[in-house]
């Protein structure tokens, strides 16, 4: 059955990114409906309940690169977006307790003089050239080789951002950006407590090792929130990752957004090679003059497109994007408060970190390439329940982890060896936190595999892909089609698999919007 209703834009996926993208479309006047299959929004930043009365965030579970305009436009602290704690610090966890505290260019901790000084000079640099990128990632990124003068503006206003660094750390920008993390770390700094939790940043939810060209790169694109706009640092959002999304919804069901959830799209409807509907696995048939998909790239080509309605190259370049998820999350629902020899309450709210040294990461990426999971995995932890006790029945906490390295198809199948690979990743925790095991009242252990199945996002890749240099910036998803649009007409993509990438910012959504308005007011029917 077809509906009378014919909208605007009908955006598939309400997570995070596709609330963006339909509130900025909404705000513009445009008429707006998201679909989505699940019966709760959010996709991976939302909430999940662990235990009776524990609630954890179900993926994403800190607070970095929401873009400001995002914040600002969609007014999210007046729909209810508050935090819990900001500024988090990192500690980089010493199995001896000899814990480094980071805070930006700070090192609380016994670590060689030399080594503090030259950390802030580095990371001062970093910031400066991670905020020459900063202002790219909210923009329509240019496409290579156009002749449009808004391409030319945003590669001469990237270019002008580099420049502006001076010429002598320009150069050093062209000379690092496709280094390893490993090789520059080395270069700089001596004490591998503080190596190793900074090589774990550069490469965390990628399918890097801090030894893998490009490394450094990825680091940038991880402090841009940090060089510009990201006042709040790392954050906890009160009420839990779900907050935001809630506070997404709410801008957008004000801004005259419809919603549905719990309801599936079985594919998008192709006439006279245009996008003109979305059929619902109920049957129904919606009309729109805009499809647009925060699903990711293969997903949204390869199933609900079809392979019918897109030439062989651009299907080839689709195959071949790599999406292979290597990060596990561990929730743990715990009795009390875990104890961490070293750390007093309030370092236990900060982000820990399990990475002691280069070596430790890399033999950890090592087992991944053989389809094993890690013998020794590096972890990045956060007990959100130090700062906001309404996440746990009084007197409980919520221990949320991500564990790399998990590889999406691992030998033997993780139907085998979930339970082991949890026990094992709870047991490398414990290592820091004697007597964790006997304070555990309920887990959860999501795999790639169930990132997949669970939140819909082929191979499992939070970001929907490597953010790799051969699939970043102008060349996501894939090269020629970075600009948000498709080679089907009226068809388009605002999640994380397009620029610039995953991490909860919003950013794709926003830019999305922007280039169906931009269309939609040059006489393009979009």
């Amino acid at each position: 059955m077809t509906e009378d209703r014919k909208y605007g834009a009908i955006i598939i996926g309400g997570g995070h990114n596709g609330l963006v993208c339909a509130a900025f479309l909404a705000r513009a006047g445009q008429s707006v409906l998201v679909v989505e299959a699940a019966d709760q929004l959010g996709g991976a930043a939302r909430n999940a309940e662990i235990a009776p009365g524990y609630t954890a965030p179900a993926c994403a579970h800190i607070l970095h690169l929401l873009h400001p305009r995002v914040r600002s436009k969609l007014k999210l602290r007046r729909h209810g977006l508050k935090l819990a704690a900001r500024r988090l610090p990192t500690v980089a966890l010493d199995p001896d307790g000899n814990h480094l505290t980071l805070g930006g260019g700070r090192i609380a901790g016994t670590v060689p003089e030399e080594d503090a000084r030259s950390w802030r000079r580095l990371h001062k640099r970093l910031l400066r050239m991670a905020g020459a990128l900063h202002p790219f990632l909210g923009r329509i990124p240019p496409r290579l080789g156009g002749e449009s003068w808004q391409d030319r503006l945003t590669l001469a206003r990237l270019g002008l951002s580099l420049r502006m660094l001076g010429k002598a750390e320009m150069r050093d920008f062209l000379r690092i950006v496709n280094m390893n993390a490993a090789d520059l770390l080395d270069d700089e700094l001596s004490d591998d407590r503080l190596k190793g939790a900074l090589a774990f940043d550069a490469v965390l939810g990628t399918n890097f090792g801090p030894r893998s060209p490009g490394s450094v790169l990825t680091w940038l694109y991880r402090l841009a929130g940090e060089a510009k706009g990201g006042r709040s640092g790392l954050a906890l959002p009160a009420g839990g990752m779900g907050a935001v999304t809630d506070a997404l919804a709410a801008s957008a069901l004000d801004l005259g957004v419809d919603i549905r959830t719990g309801t599936p799209v079985r594919r998008i409807v192709v006439e006279d090679d245009r996008a003109a509907a979305v059929e619902l696995e109920s049957g129904n048939v919606l009309r729109t003059r805009a499809v647009v998909s925060s699903a990711d790239p293969k997903t949204t080509f390869l199933d609900l497109v079809g392979p019918e309605h897109l030439d062989t190259g651009f299907l080839r370049r689709v195959r071949s994007i790599r999406t292979n998820g290597l990060a596990a999350k561990l929730n743990l629902a715990l009795d009390e408060l875990p104890d961490f020899p070293g750390l007093d309450r309030a370092a236990l709210g900060g982000r820990l970190v399990i990475a002691p040294d280069i070596g430790y990461v890399e033999r950890a990426f090592d087992h991944s390439k053989y389809g094993e999971y890690s013998a020794e995995p590096a972890i990045e932890i956060t007990i959100p329940t130090v700062h906001d006790a309404s996440l746990a029945p009084g007197g409980g906490h919520v221990l949320s982890a991500v564990v790399q390295y998990a590889p999406r198809d691992l030998k033997g199948g993780w139907e085998a060896h979930r339970d082991a690979f949890a026990d094992h990743a709870v047991a490398a925790i414990a290592r820091y936190a004697p007597g964790l095991a006997g304070r555990i009242v309920g887990r959860q252990l999501l795999t790639p595999a169930d990132i997949e199945r669970d939140f819909r996002i082929a191979g499992g890749h939070w970001h929907h892909g490597d953010l790799a240099v051969d699939q970043m910036l102008m060349l996501r998803p894939v090269p020629g089609w970075a600009q948000y649009g498709t080679p089907v007409a009226g068809l388009y993509l605002c999640g994380a698999g397009a620029h610039p990438g995953g991490g909860v910012m919003g950013a794709a959504g926003m830019n999305a919007a922007q280039r169906i308005l931009a269309a939609r007011k040059a006489g393009n029917a979009a």
